[in-house]
């Protein structure tokens, strides 16, 4: 078992809905030396690519993201769930839908961050249905970029979407895999690795 897997079975929480509540050390309140294992371990898994940047979506996304980079040496971009005025030209845009808040928000990425040089590794906290990942998937082959790999902090190995990506034939590395929760019990298993 990992270090991930060992805190969620410590500090998480199942809730009704198949929510599983990180709060208190992946996306609210955050641990920054799990952060850091967590980048070394991505470094591990894709440190052999020529990876050269680092995508992912506000804001849970943003602190692994950072994790990650700073063992992989490259900036993080995040995409943006609302357009401001810190953003001037043209931007890459795609609807995604969150599992977790039940709505849909249009993400958007500088083009100036973000073009047919770049080797990205995408980086979440969470995989459920992968409607986030296809949406970063999709501004990244919208700026001619190359998508090297995704690495997902915990992954709902019971839903659809790491099924769906791996399917597309995208390195899918998952941290932690979690094939079942009981919100009655708090029990968690996780798929062997």
């Amino acid at each position: 078992m990992n270090c991930l897997e060992e805190r969620i079975l410590k500090d998480g929480v199942v809730k009704s809905g198949n929510v599983l509540k990180v709060d208190s050390f992946l996306n609210h309140q955050m641990d920054v030396e799990l952060m850091d294992e967590m980048g070394k371990e991505f470094y591990k898994r894709f440190g052999h690519k020529p990876i050269n940047k680092i995508l992912t979506i506000e804001a849970s996304g943003i602190a692994i993201a950072c994790g990650a980079a700073r063992h992989f040496r490259v900036p993080v971009v995040f995409a943006k769930k609302s357009q401001s005025v810190n953003i001037d030209g043209d931007v890459y845009c795609a609807e995604v839908e969150s599992f977790t808040h039940k709505n849909k928000n249009n993400v958007i990425v500088s083009k100036k961050f973000l073009g047919p040089e770049d080797h990205v590794l995408i980086i979440d906290d969470f995989l459920a249905n992968g409607c986030a990942l296809q949406g970063l998937v999709s501004i990244t082959e919208a700026a001619g970029a190359t998508v090297e790999g995704i690495g997902i902090a915990v992954e709902k190995g019971f839903q659809i979407g790491g099924r769906v990506i791996r399917n597309l034939g995208y390195q899918l590395e998952s941290l932690a895999i979690v094939d079942a929760m009981d919100a009655e019990s708090g029990e968690i298993t996780f798929r062997q690795q």
